[in-house]
């Protein structure tokens, strides 16, 4: 297996992507079950259902806002791919880990990146049967924190991070494509959302969203807000596609304004990324 081939393998997707993960399986859900009056997009009820207080729609749009002040934690989780991390706005930092497969799969990645201006280093762990057999393994500094040339990272999403769009799920893109919605509850809604456009929000892929086809428009979905009106659950059930089995992408947010500045790794932890290590993730 070459470096490249990992590359298309792993991370081809873009690591804000975890629930694209290639061997994946899911789980499913039904987020229409409930008997909830339903709403169109636009806040009017539907011919099925009488009248929801307030507008459901301009609820779900309103609690992304807090997000773009860039001070929270989160996690994305799919398809046995996970990410999570912080990211604080005010000191221009971000802290996030991933994770690609598991404990079972032929080559799985964690990745440990951190990002404060002007710098950023990423920590790699390979595993699985496959991982030895890169030719490049021993150029990777594993275990070590690589300091990223900025200029070789610019506009990658695997291993940069864009402090103008901090949402690393662009959960306002997805909102914006809600197309029915109801309220369940005190701060819970459901519905259906068109994800056509999901994959500028940075959380799905464009190939899994064209597979798709006429489903995108349609993927049921629900959503939690805490107290204050701020999203802190976005679920989306994808249906199957093709060979890919249905999935849910779940993505939380918390500690909004409580998130910390990420901490720069040791000194004696740190080494330049080589060649290869670029080469790994373009």
């Amino acid at each position: 297996m070459t470096v490249r081939r990992l590359s298309a393998g792993l991370v081809a997707a873009a690591l804000f992507t975890p629930a694209l993960a290639a061997c994946a399986g899911g789980t499913t859900g039904n987020a229409g079950s409930t008997a909830t009056p339903t709403v169109s997009a636009s806040g009017t009820p539907s011919a099925s259902g009488a009248p929801v207080a307030g507008d459901a729609k301009q609820a779900l749009l309103d609690s992304t806002k807090e997000i773009s002040n860039g001070n929270f934690r989160f996690t994305l989780s799919g398809a046995g791919s996970t990410a999570e991390g912080q990211v604080h706005q005010p000191s221009q930092s971000a802290a996030l880990k991933f994770a690609i497969g598991g404990p079972s799969s032929d080559l799985a990645m964690k990745l440990d990146v951190i990002h404060a201006k002007p710098d950023s280093w990423v920590k790699l762990e390979l595993t699985g049967p496959a991982a030895d057999s890169l030719p490049a393994i021993k150029q990777l500094n594993l275990g070590k924190y690589q300091h990223l040339d900025q200029a070789r990272i610019k506009g990658n999403k695997n291993l940069g991070f864009d402090f103008d769009k901090v949402d690393p799920a662009g959960s306002a893109v997805l909102t914006q494509g809600i197309t029915e919605v109801r309220s369940t509850g005190t701060g819970t809604y459901a519905g259906t959302i068109d994800i056509t456009k999901a994959a500028e929000a940075g959380s799905l892929n464009a190939a899994t969203i064209a597979a798709l086809g006429t489903q995108a428009k349609t993927v049921p979905f629900t959503a939690k807000v805490d107290p204050q009106g701020r999203l802190s659950e976005l679920v989306l059930q994808l249906p199957a596609a093709g060979q890919t089995a249905a999935q849910e992408i779940k993505m939380t947010y918390s500690d909004y304004g409580a998130a910390t500045a990420a901490q720069k790794p040791p000194a004696d932890q740190v080494v330049e990324a080589p060649v290869e290590l670029y080469s790994l993730f373009n």
